[in-house]
């Protein structure tokens, strides 16, 4: 059951990542691919709060597996991010590259530990 519910939780993460991505490109027309920056970031905070959660109110493991590995992993895009970044490369734009790459891990861990804080209180 927990591997059918991954499943599902994984499509409506990768359903609300495209609903995401393409509202944030709607009002930014940057270079920049702030939709996927937003995304992973906003990732990052999502999997922050349910570990704390997780780890300071002792939730079942198929609870971290349905919305941790599920929503969340279908949800970011690292992946993207990082072709994203040599995208910009190729073009010759190595600062938005740099700031791609750079900012998204320190925003990610930033909103990570922030997320655990938060849910760790809850």
């Amino acid at each position: 059951m927990t591997l059918l519910l991954t499943a599902i939780a994984g499509g409506l993460g990768g359903a609300a990542r495209y609903w995401a991505d393409t509202g944030v490109g709607h009002v930014n027309r940057s270079r920049f691919p702030w939709g996927t920056f937003v995304v992973n970031v906003t990732a990052c905070l999502f999997l922050g709060v349910l570990a704390g959660v997780v780890s300071s109110h002792s939730a079942p493991d198929a609870v971290l597996a349905v919305l941790g590995t599920g929503f969340a992993g279908g949800y970011s895009t690292f992946s993207t991010a990082l072709v994203e970044t040599v995208r910009l490369m190729r073009a010759g734009e190595w600062g938005l590259a740099a700031a791609q790459c750079l900012g998204m891990v320190v925003a990610g861990v930033a909103a990570a530990a922030l997320g655990m804080a938060i849910g760790a209180a809850l």
